[in-house]
């Protein structure tokens, strides 16, 4: 059997595994096209928890932690079980893959998932990434939300207000998926970067 079509099906297989949550019935789709949705189940663990540390010790950046809770489409109740899927740029504004990665290398090495507790929490530390080289493009961090039964689906990026490069004109391509991306940073007495933001899910999602 040919390699390349064995882990095309092999990845195709965990794809659908992952969005039928073992119900064994079809995910309902929503949010219309996702593009490179799928590469958040590549290299997913087989477990996780509401918090994670994407980047390690020694990469280079400043420091950042971004918390928040997760809830159903009425905005107060929240939402467990939903997987958020995050990866970013590095300190150079690429993403650049692992030494040892051979999966979803597009998305780089700073790449992680938490599944929101029962009190819809999730948590991740990294690095602030940096803008795309030589691009107008400001500061950002994608997310993915997966919720059981529903395919997966895009949110606003994760941008910062503090971004010279966040500008009105960029501001105003905010389309509120999932609720407001554009967070407001602070820095501790660490050196950490600090922000917050909650997700709604469904919100202004097509087909929702």
């Amino acid at each position: 059997m040919n390699k390349v079509f064995v882990v095309y099906f092999i990845s195709f297989w965990i794809m659908n595994l992952a969005c039928s949550q073992n119900t064994g019935t079809p995910d309902r789709v929503v949010g219309g096209a996702c593009d490179n949705c799928k590469l958040m189940f590549e290299g997913i663990p087989a477990s996780f928890s509401w918090e994670t540390k994407i980047a390690p010790s020694d990469e280079p950046g400043e420091p950042i932690l971004i918390r928040g809770t997760i809830y159903h489409n009425d905005g107060k109740t929240p939402a467990s079980g939903v997987i958020l899927y995050v990866y970013h740029t590095d300190h150079s504004g690429i993403y650049s893959p692992g030494a040892a990665q051979t999966v979803a290398k597009r998305h780089g090495h700073l790449r992680g998932w938490m599944k929101s507790d029962g009190q819809g929490r999730y948590q991740f530390r990294s690095i602030r990434p940096a803008a795309y080289p030589e691009r107008n493009a400001p500061q950002h961090i994608h997310a993915t939300i997966k919720e059981p039964q529903a395919t997966p689906y895009w949110i606003d990026e994760y941008q910062f207000d503090d971004d010279p490069l966040l500008t009105t004109k960029e501001k105003a391509k905010a389309q509120q998926h999932g609720g407001p991306g554009i967070i407001h940073l602070t820095k501790n007495e660490k050196g950490e970067w600090i922000g917050q933001r909650n997700i709604i899910l469904g919100l202004n999602i097509s087909g929702y």
